[in-house]
């Protein structure tokens, strides 16, 4: 069985936009491939981070993403910073890493571009323990949004490099990234991605907001003025983002929900869409709060790493014979 392998970083809440762009898809995965899911909780403090929040925020994350329907039984849950070997590889890469090649990654050129002040080394780095979290495990797929498949191809250049000077290694992964709904938009500023960093509330569903506040959010969402039902992302963008957020929670094709409003108005899309959001939340947040009650995330974690703890064991020893820092002979 191929395997598969992605991190979610606890840093605020996640949202729909995360829900529809990749956990509904690992639900499916899961069935198909070996698949690792790990909280990467190092790479949230790239940034400062209040230390009781960022716990809530983990153990609410890896509850959500067993609501959502991953199974511990077929998904190898475990959490980043409780593995050594994920920083002590990230060096290592990091020391084969090219300046050039992280200075072209998307968040720190960002920031860079907006001048802004405080910006810790660890945010130049940190694609390198990404690469490192990736090929720690020889993944062969790993499922991405739009933004982040730069990451992966780092990791698959790193990969290819260290091969080629010191032999096979690591398995070169392949990104994933799905058709449709891959990245769910603000719903106040439609040409920009939802995001649980996003300044205006309005503009991103919480997976654990209040159902009846979700609807309120999505009956404001930005639309324009045509008046015409289609999906047309470069010139209804916030109409195309609605229809994509009904297609993945209902599994109706865009053009089946297209044919069916014909005729009809943003207002009646919106009640639909709002209905289909608060009926998912209300679901999804009944079986959270039994997971946080059931007090079994502690074991669940603590299986997942002693699953992939073996696996990082072995081959950051491999790593260490190839480049010479081990000289005991085993």
């Amino acid at each position: 069985m191929k395997r598969m392998l992605s991190g979610v970083k606890p840093s605020g809440r996640l949202t729909l936009g995360n829900y529809i762009g990749a956990i509904r898809h690992f639900v499916s995965y899961q069935e198909d491939y070996e698949l690792f899911i790990f909280i990467a909780n190092m790479h949230a403090i790239t940034v400062q981070n209040d230390p009781q929040e960022l716990k809530k925020n983990t153990r609410d994350l890896i509850a959500l993403y067993m609501a959502c329907g991953l199974d511990p039984e077929k998904t190898t849950l475990f959490l980043q910073s409780d593995l050594p070997q994920h920083t002590e590889l990230g060096w290592i890469l990091t020391c084969h890493s090219y300046m050039g090649e992280l200075q072209r990654m998307t968040q720190y050129k960002d920031k860079c571009a907006k001048q802004e002040t405080g910006i810790t080394a660890g945010l130049f780095t940190y694609p390198a323990l990404m690469a490192a979290d990736i090929l720690m495990y020889d993944a062969d797929y790993v499922p991405v949004g739009v933004d982040q498949k730069q990451h992966v191809e780092l990791a698959r250049n790193l990969a290819e490099r260290f091969n080629h000077r010191y032999g096979d290694t690591f398995i070169v992964p392949e990104p994933v990234v799905a058709e449709v709904g891959a990245k769910i938009m603000s719903l106040q500023n439609p040409t920009k991605k939802m995001s649980k960093s996003e300044n205006n509330p309005k503009g991103t569903i919480d997976l654990l907001d209040e159902p009846s506040v979700a609807r309120k959010k999505i009956m404001s969402a930005i639309t324009d003025s045509l008046g015409i039902i289609q999906y047309d992302p470069e010139n209804q963008p916030g109409l195309a983002n609605l229809l994509t957020i009904l297609s993945s929670l209902t599994n109706e094709s865009i053009d089946s929900i297209v044919k069916r409003y014909q005729g009809k108005g943003y207002g009646d899309l919106k009640k639909e869409v709002g209905q289909a959001v608060y009926d998912f939340l209300s679901e999804l947040q009944v079986k959270y709060q039994a997971i946080i009650a059931s007090g079994k995330i502690d074991e669940i974690i603590q299986n997942g790493n002693e699953k992939a703890g073996k696996i990082a064991y072995k081959k950051v020893a491999k790593v260490k014979r190839k480049l010479g820092l081990s000289i005991q002979k085993r």
